[in-house]
């Protein structure tokens, strides 16, 4: 199968483009020393102890030592190959050595040529082993093997791969292990199978470096299964397998209990752990919320003297950051003897309160940021509202050459429009040398927040021009279009045929935000459509259906899909809540409402907001209970709000009650002494009392203070989307469309027909009642 692939190889052109690295040759490193068929002579011995204590320099200064003394005729190619390994990659004496081998003849033995390789491969200069090799007029397998762990490119890796089956080399247990190393791309993924095939077919299988190799290869593409049923077919595992096996459950993210179950395995059978097996073990912890294992899994790191590993302690910081204990992470970060950015990074993602403290001791100890530390930064600095500190940053990226880095473009982006200087962020697009659909969401996103919708939309439309839209730019676009009154509904349904379009129908942000703008813009069969088509339906899914209804008045609906809701498990949220008091206040069912207030904290441990106060007040007012709502007023943790105080107004002036009224008013005018709605409501109620003296004192207090009666809009959509993005609004009296005639027409018809509808289910009602 291999030999197939090999034909479509050009013969000269295998090594297109070859880099440079320090590539560390562990395997290599790890192997036995080879068992020569002659003991190890005099000369040598010395070299050959100094290196299995690990000694290398002192291996290197006895080699010097037989230079100095003359004794060159006792140096063999064994010693030669000593001395080179004792480089340890310094191609400086490396180079002296090869030297020698060539004066002395030495270099005829393989050997030597394949130690010269190893040594140039690890110091960086592989076009040197490379020019060495193609030298080789009978290269072995050492030499083939050596050339191929030296390449960095994993498709230079793969065409050397399939140069050595074109020449009939017989692959052994270190060509199988390096060849899987470089299977990444699909195409290596595909020829990783085939490797895998050769080497069942030729009993290699049971070989311990092959099958860690085989599970991190099958674990890098996902296929935990694959790479489970190599791992359990294994006849030996060493301590790589286990971590092989756990780092791919953990890494795949969704597979936490499988690397918890591994780990307690690897417990039960006493292994001797590693840094890799904590930090595994500690990871599948964080990513199932499992503090209880995680603290015991940190303790058993403690006892085996892991507690302060960089590795290991990074973890434990997340994984406590997670668990939103800001304290235990703290008390991790600062017990470790040595800190690097991976470190400081995490610390100010968790600890917001310090961030800024944080970064400057980050700075203070000499550890560079990367553009990880300064999203986590921005976005820590982002949700406090640090403007100050924001741009201080923001200077400091310049200085620093981060603005080169999109993320970090993008993290300024929505910084800037969260501190509601949309214009920052604008001409930090603008400044953007190329830009991804990321850049665009975040614009879109923050054009919607600041609520520029039609600019929003605008944006979106550019956008579809220049990338291919997400979820999130969808999402994004669908709120600002739901969220503005004066864009088309039109637009909203172009962007769900576009969706349809391009098959993200069914993607839970883009549905939950197609559901939400129906919701809100009053299209209750769109709402329902979406909704029943939702595959996944979240909290936010069946709020939404039931907002949809409450904006309707649909108080038997509104009760309908609640009920059902926790029918099937759903849990209600605070912004539930409020939809169903919403809907209950406008049917006048004030004891349904009552409950389900109550309810919220006692049930559901749902602590009420200030809108759900105003609903209960609305409620109370709307069924004339106006005690009960200055009561229930009276008692809200940190007094009413401007819009509580304007429902119980409204209510004042429908019950005649003037006494409440005007200290309402007082209130209001208080807080918000230039908004005209608690003026008039209020000169509206001394005008049915007939009181006109009153009257003329408020119209005169809003003369005073300069505060002007707001004009009230309505918009029509006109039919012209290509022409404008928004709808037409206009006002009583409004002649500036071309076609404000047929508008007001229309609006008379309307009328018409609320009032035929209302007076039919006036009828329907008195006739039941007889």
């Amino acid at each position: 199968m291999i030999t197939r692939q090999l034909f479509s190889i050009p013969k000269q052109g295998w090594f297109k483009n070859f880099h440079t690295s320090q590539h560390v040759h562990q395997l290599f490193d790890r192997l036995p020393e080879p068992k020569l068929n002659t003991p190890i002579s005099p000369v040598n011995q010395p070299l050959f102890s100094c290196l299995h204590a690990n000694l290398p320099l002192n291996a290197l200064q006895r080699f010097r030592a037989l230079l100095i003394l003359g004794n060159v005729s006792a140096i063999d190619e064994v010693t030669l190959a000593l001395a080179l390994k004792a480089c340890c990659g310094d191609s400086n004496f490396g180079s002296q050595v090869h030297n020698f081998a060539v004066t002395s003849g030495l270099i005829s033995f393989v050997t030597v040529s394949n130690s010269l390789m190893n040594m140039y491969s690890k110091s960086g200069e592989f076009d040197k082993a490379l020019c060495m090799f193609e030298s080789l007029s009978d290269p072995d397998i050492v030499s083939w093997n050596t050339v191929l762990s030296g390449f960095l490119d994993s498709e230079d890796a793969l065409n050397f791969v399939a140069r050595m089956n074109f020449s009939g080399v017989v692959f052994d247990v270190v060509t199988y292990s390096t060849a899987l190393s470089f299977c990444v791309d699909d195409e290596g993924f595909l020829l990783g199978l085939q490797l895998h095939s050769l080497i069942m077919k030729f009993g290699l299988d049971c070989e311990i470096f092959v099958g860690n190799a085989l599970i991190t290869m099958y674990s890098r593409w996902k296929s935990l299964m694959e790479a489970r049923k190599v791992f359990d077919e294994m006849p030996n595992r060493d301590l790589v397998s286990w971590n092989a096996m756990l780092s791919g459950y953990t890494q795949e993210g969704s597979y936490g209990l499988e690397a918890i179950k591994a780990f307690i395995e690897m417990v039960r059978m006493r292994m001797k752990l590693d840094h890799v097996s904590f930090t595994s073990a500690v990871s599948a912890c964080g990513h199932e919320r499992n503090l209880e294992l995680g603290r015991q899994i940190h303790s058993v790191c403690i006892k085996g003297g892991y507690g302060t590993h960089i590795s290991v302690c990074n973890v434990l910081i997340s994984l406590y950051s997670k668990c939103e204990l800001v304290e235990d992470a703290k008390l991790v970060f600062w017990r470790m003897n040595d800190r690097n950015v991976i470190s400081w990074t995490t610390m100010i993602s968790t600890d917001e309160q310090n961030v800024v403290s944080l970064f400057n001791a980050m700075r203070s100890e000499g550890v560079y940021s990367n553009d990880v530390t300064f999203i986590g930064l921005l976005h820590a600095i982002t949700n406090r509202k640090l403007v100050k500190e924001g741009q201080m940053i923001h200077g400091l990226c310049v200085r620093t050459n981060f603005l080169s880095e999109s993320n970090v473009c993008n993290s300024l982006i929505t910084m800037y429009a969260k501190f509601e200087s949309i214009e920052d962020s604008v001409k930090i697009f603008e400044e953007l040398g190329s830009t991804e659909i990321i850049s665009w969401n975040a614009l879109i996103s923050g054009y919607a927040q600041n609520g520029l919708c039609l600019e929003s939309l605008r944006t979106f439309l550019s956008a579809v021009l220049e990338c291919k839209p997400n979820q999130y730019t969808f999402g994004s676009v669908l709120s600002a279009i739901g969220s503005a009154e004066a864009i088309s509904l039109k637009h909203g349904q172009r962007c769900h045929s576009h969706i349809i379009k391009v098959g993200l129908n069914t993607d839970p942000i883009v549905s939950n935000a197609l559901l939400d703008m129906y919701a809100k813009r009053g299209s209750i069969c769109e709402s329902q459509r979406v909704f029943h088509e939702t595959p996944e339906r979240s909290t936010f899914a069946w709020t939404a259906i039931i907002s949809a209804y409450a904006r309707h008045g649909d108080y038997d609906s509104v009760m309908n899909w609640f009920e059902e809701m926790k029918s099937e498990g759903i849990t209600p949220d605070a912004i539930t809540f409020l939809s169903v008091l919403t809907a209950c206040g406008r049917k006048g069912m004030v004891d349904m409402g009552r409950k389900l207030f109550d309810s919220m904290k006692k049930d559901y441990q749902i602590e009420p907001f200030s809108e759900h106060y105003s609903c209960m007040v609305d409620m109370f007012g709307r069924a004339g209970r106006l005690k009960e709502a200055e009561e229930l007023m009276s008692g809200i943790p940190g007094g009413p709000g401007l819009s509580m105080l304007q429902s119980l107004l409204g209510a004042c002036r429908i019950h005649g009650n003037v006494e409440l009224g005007e200290r309402v008013a007082d209130a209001l005018m208080e807080l918000e002494p230039t908004e005209s709605g608690s003026y008039v409501l209020m000169s509206n109620l001394y005008a049915e009392k007939g009181n006109w003296e009153k009257v003329a004192t408020v119209r005169k207090g809003m003369r005073e203070r300069g505060v002007k009666k707001e004009v009230g809009f309505s918009w029509v959509d006109v039919g012209d989307t290509n022409s404008s993005l928004s709808l037409h609004a206009f006002s009583s009296g409004d002649t500036s469309h071309p076609q404000s005639d047929d508008i007001c027409l229309m609006a008379e018809c309307l009328a018409m027909e609320m009032k035929f509808l209302k007076d039919r289910n006036r009828h329907r009602e008195s006739t039941l009642a007889i």
